[in-house]
């Protein structure tokens, strides 16, 4: 396959088999299958991320999601939210996230502020 540029599906589904047969032939470090399969793989990645976009989660998601990771409870969010009822406020979305809980919260869980500041809906 000559390494190019993928523009269409048609493209993109011939590197995956590309991908695919290298991957099962287990190339060697630095010879010039390994090579072509780290290329195709820049190429694969780059085309995805232009077609099929994730979005971030929004900020409860992504807290709720964390505290499983490091299997908290609502308790272990007081520090950084406030009291019992602020915590239990934030996670079921009746109030919005503060710029001091954010700080907090990025900080203490490693979320990226970025997916933190990001609006939702309250119910």
């Amino acid at each position: 396959m000559k390494l190019k540029i993928l523009k269409t599906k048609k493209e993109y589904e011939e590197a995956i088999r590309e991908v695919q047969l290298l991957l099962a032939s287990s190339p060697k470090k630095k010879s010039p299958a390994a090579d072509t399969l780290e290329l195709l793989l820049l190429l694969v990645t780059k085309y995805e991320e232009e077609h099929f976009p994730i979005d971030a989660p929004d900020p409860i998601e992504a807290i709720k999601f964390r505290m499983e990771q490091l299997n908290l409870k609502p308790k272990d969010l007081e520090p950084m939210i406030g009291n019992k009822s602020m915590v239990s406020r934030i996670l079921n979305r009746k109030r919005q996230l503060t710029i001091d809980m954010i700080r907090r919260l990025q900080d203490q869980l490693n979320i990226q502020g970025e997916v933190l500041l990001k609006e939702y809906k309250l119910v």
